[in-house]
């Protein structure tokens, strides 16, 4: 975010100085900078490049050798089924901590005298890196008051990012913990319940699929802002999605608020006006409301209700009548139908709001 052209000038440097292709990847595996090609190339720095990113499985084999832990340069075999040429691994750390990795593809000739040459450099990229952190830290303590409602707190925030931006919502965890500082470039995070996000449009569902898989909770995705001025208001829109997200199996665990149909208009519905349409089925409970809530979920179709609730049509009729007899409704009647759809969807909200 700040040091692009510094990190691209020492990976050059490095390059240059090693005969030797070398890559620059945050702690995430993330491509952030690469120098000029120098003899043989693997299919994986091949794709690190084209895609910015290493895959899963490539992650997986080198972190086996330990780098995120390692004090200095690893040494990593070739591995003919991944088609990964053998490399070395140098960790960028800085007080004791991993920022990220510089890659060197190694044909035989880099020996450790070799590689003791450019360490000046390594150490500069790593803090680098380190004040990125820092800086990123700094920029998340104040992105509450970039998404705060308040136009006086935003305007106290003075954080400048550029658009077009989405933000998130992850309900946080109190069993896991997620390395904030490790999201990609561009990503300004800030913990809290739930853990705030604001991101590059374009990365923003990576980041919500990343977080809501490290805390095994739910996320929410807000609408594309270009202006960042307004990123207060995809914020809001996370918020309301994170919701719906956690009530709501069929939008679970990851939720965008611009797929959320009729949604949109509950999540935004205080208590009293979720209590006012939940009033509308407060008769039906547990099966009697989960059967009518799928029969309206299915547009009213009997074959695919009964088929989903694993029963007899027959048996589904015979609930359906009592449902109708119970709230007074008429199923077959249009305005019945959405009064007893949407309080179910009501209750739902205002059932898993107060657990």
């Amino acid at each position: 975010m700040h040091n692009s052209a510094d990190l691209q000038e020492i990976v050059d440097e490095i390059a240059a100085r090693l005969g030797a292709s070398a890559t620059l990847e945050d702690r995430s595996f993330r491509l952030l900078a690469y120098g000029a090609q120098h003899g043989a190339i693997d299919t994986v720095r091949q794709e690190s490049i084209l895609r910015r990113r290493a895959t899963g499985e490539v992650r997986d084999y080198f972190e086996r050798y330990g780098i995120a832990r390692a004090e200095g340069p690893v040494r990593i075999p070739a591995d003919a089924e991944l088609h990964v040429l053998a490399r070395v691994c140098w960790p960028l750390r800085h007080q004791d901590i991993t920022y990220g990795y510089l890659w060197l593809l190694d044909s035989g000739e880099l020996d450790d005298t070799t590689l003791h040459a450019v360490a000046p450099l390594v150490a500069r990229a790593a803090a680098a890196l380190a004040q990125e952190a820092r800086s990123r830290q700094d920029l998340g303590r104040g992105l509450r008051g970039l998404l705060s409602p308040d136009p006086e707190e935003r305007a106290a925030a003075a954080i400048e990012v550029p658009g077009p931006v989405a933000a998130v919502a992850v309900r946080e965890s109190h069993e896991r913990v997620a390395a904030l500082w490790t999201l990609p470039r561009g990503v300004l995070a800030r913990a809290g319940s739930p853990v705030a996000l604001l991101a590059p449009a374009h990365l923003a569902a990576e980041v919500a699929q990343t977080l809501q898989s490290a805390y095994g909770t739910a996320a929410g995705i807000g609408g594309t802002r270009g202006d960042p001025a307004d990123a207060w208001l995809s914020w809001r829109e996370a918020r309301h999605a994170l919701r719906i997200a956690e009530h709501f199996p069929r939008h679970a665990p990851l939720a965008r608020w611009e797929d959320l149909g009729v949604h949109r208009l509950l999540a935004r519905l205080g208590p009293s006006d979720l209590r006012e349409l939940a009033a509308e089925t407060a008769a039906l409970e547990g099966e009697l409301a989960h059967t009518v809530e799928v029969y309206l979920d299915r547009g009213g179709h009997a074959q695919k209700s009964a088929a989903e609730l694993g029963i007899h049509r027959q048996t589904l009729y015979y609930r359906l009548g009592k449902a109708e007899r119970l709230i007074h409704k008429d199923l077959s009647d249009g305005d019945d139908r959405l009064a007893v759809h949407l309080g179910l969807k009501a209750a739902r909200l205002r059932g898993q709001d107060a657990r």
